[in-house]
């Protein structure tokens, strides 16, 4: 074919198209400009957050310093308050809703006829004193009121030296004793023929854990009829032996009243005009006192069955002060 035949290229077309565009010198003199022109924003952007930022540091230095004056305000003004004034009020609030059951009970049970009053002898009038022999016949015979009984006694006593049965029926102690604890009860079974104090065993709840062990035993002994009276002098107190024998003897709320197996009294009077009542219907009142005690009243002292707690020089029973 001759040459003249092929078609002759483009003049352009090796050089390529010449848009300004697609020039790069030209893309970095425009992205150049646009920073230039965002400068002056970010910096009052970042002015404005380094300035927010210090603020919060501010207040976060001023929170910070009121927390430090309040726990310190806390620890000088109120120590230890938030627990004393929920046992106080927990101890209150179980001897309270007791209190008036039994009050409501006792209302039911109000007797409308008045009793005649008898007249006991006076001791004075007396005036033949008994002699040392008789004396001592009167003081064996006390002792020996649970002989008969010593085999089923020391029973009891052993069976609570081994593993606590914390699902033994109610009544039946559910903790153990150690030996200092029956060595008290024996004492005060066979020596004292079942009156007299014994020294405190050195806190509250110890005494209630005995307390509980007499109950079991003479539960044994009497069956129901026997009712325990539990003198204390401060509702605080009789919440404490309430919760503890409750514990110990796996009873119930209804368990405590005037009708019940415990009653609980902060006066001696009431509980000496209960255990009367109690005589006169052929029962067995059983009186124990709380070592708070600072004397016993000597009317207690004519019932047969009582156990008063002697505190020891060291151990105090005051309560907290709530301000």
């Amino acid at each position: 074919m001759p040459e003249e035949d092929f078609p002759k290229p483009h003049p352009l077309s090796s050089e390529g198209p010449s848009d300004e565009s697609t020039n790069p010198a030209l893309d970095a003199e425009s992205t150049s400009a646009k920073e230039e022109a965002l400068k002056p924003l970010i910096q009052v952007a970042l002015n404005e957050l380094q300035k927010s930022r210090a603020e919060l540091e501010k207040e976060i230095e001023d929170l910070t310093k009121r927390k430090l004056q309040l726990e310190d305000e806390l620890k000088v003004s109120f120590p230890g308050q938030s627990d004393a004034i929920a046992r106080k009020v927990k101890g209150f609030q179980d001897y309270l809703s007791g209190a008036l059951q039994d009050l409501s009970q006792s209302v039911e049970k109000l007797e409308l006829i008045a009793q005649p009053v008898v007249v006991q002898p006076s001791p004075l009038d007396q005036t033949e004193k008994p002699t040392s022999n008789e004396n001592q016949d009167k003081e064996i015979a006390v002792a020996d009121n649970f002989k008969p009984d010593e085999a089923l006694i020391r029973e009891c006593l052993d069976q609570f030296l081994g593993q606590p049965d914390f699902y033994a029926d109610p009544w039946k102690l559910r903790r153990s004793l150690d030996e200092s604890d029956l060595a008290l009860l024996e004492n005060w079974f066979f020596s004292q023929g079942g009156r007299g104090a014994q020294p405190s065993r050195g806190s509250r709840p110890r005494n209630i854990l005995v307390g509980a062990a007499l109950i079991s035993i003479l539960g044994e002994l009497y069956g129901d009829r026997f009712q325990t009276l539990v003198l204390a002098g401060q509702p605080e107190r009789l919440g404490e032996w309430r919760r503890g024998l409750q514990d110990s003897l796996g009873l119930e709320r209804e368990d405590f009243g005037p009708n019940s197996g415990i009653v609980l009294f902060e006066r001696a009077d009431a509980l000496v005009e209960r255990a009367d009542r109690l005589e006169d219907r052929g029962e067995v009142p059983l009186i124990i006192v709380d070592a708070a005690e600072q004397s016993v009243a000597i009317p207690l002292l004519q019932f047969p069955i009582w156990l008063a707690f002697a505190a020891g020089p060291g151990e105090t029973y005051e309560e907290d002060d709530v301000y």
